[in-house]
């Protein structure tokens, strides 16, 4: 069981004020998360301003960073359309980044315009594919295509705990009744984020946690910051093993 830490996402500088976003933070992050537990680290980039991007300049920065510096873990990005909106530039910046410093794996929304012709690029450039499923239709997209991914992120975007569990167990059922054999992970957000974890720990999916996701321990307080936030998963998985 893969813990991932999800160390930024789409939030805004401030937004906590443990959430790392220059290369120096998201460098000392990851040792913090890896030694608190976590197996990975799921970035969003961020250019100077703190703003998400996804220009090659900038992923090349924090790649060459994390290699050099950070802690010998794999690393996975983000190529979510909330970083770059326009699809085909998407496409012509992955396109553009530079081999030597490409991250593990991306994750990739699947339900996003320009899903399925990223995914063609990301295994020529051999970039493992992470696929984003929100909704059980972007599940049928998966099976229809027969994308090649190295796991399957079960991502319930619904507020509320009951509707997030109805739409992640309809995405599973499509999954197993397709013999989708990649791995999977389950994991919610904000309100339904422990709640998903622990539903993961439960089915021994693999599991991500981090102030992407959320900032606050299950108890509603404030989290000081990803580490403690991968610590308490890391035990819940630990009392369930």
């Amino acid at each position: 069981m893969r813990i991932v830490a999800c160390l930024n996402g789409d939030r805004r500088p401030g937004a906590h004020p443990a959430l790392p976003v220059s290369v120096d933070q998201l460098v000392a992050d990851a040792h913090a998360v890896v030694a608190a537990g976590a197996d990975a680290v799921h970035v969003h980039p961020r250019d100077p301003g703190g703003a998400e991007s996804l220009e090659p300049q900038v992923v090349a920065s924090l790649m060459e960073a994390l290699r050099s510096e950070g802690p010998d873990v794999p690393v996975s990005l983000t190529t979510s359309l909330s970083a770059e909106s326009d699809p085909w530039r998407r496409y012509d910046l992955v396109q553009r980044w530079a081999s030597p410093l490409l991250p593990d794996s991306v994750t990739l929304n699947l339900h996003e315009a320009g899903s399925v012709d990223l995914a063609h690029l990301l295994e020529d450039r051999r970039v493992d594919v992470e696929a984003g499923v929100w909704t059980v239709e972007a599940a049928r997209i998966l099976v229809a295509t027969k994308m090649r991914v190295s796991a399957v992120l079960v991502e319930p975007t619904q507020v509320a705990v009951e509707d997030a569990e109805r739409n992640a167990n309809a995405i599973l059922s499509l999954l197993d009744r397709a013999r989708v054999g990649a791995p999977r992970m389950l994991h919610g957000t904000d309100a339904t984020a422990w709640p998903m974890l622990e539903a993961a720990v439960a089915s021994g999916h693999d599991l991500r946690i981090g102030l992407e996701d959320t900032m606050r321990l299950p108890d509603g307080t404030e989290a000081y910051d990803n580490a403690a936030l991968v610590a308490h998963a890391a035990s819940l998985a630990a009392a369930a093993a």
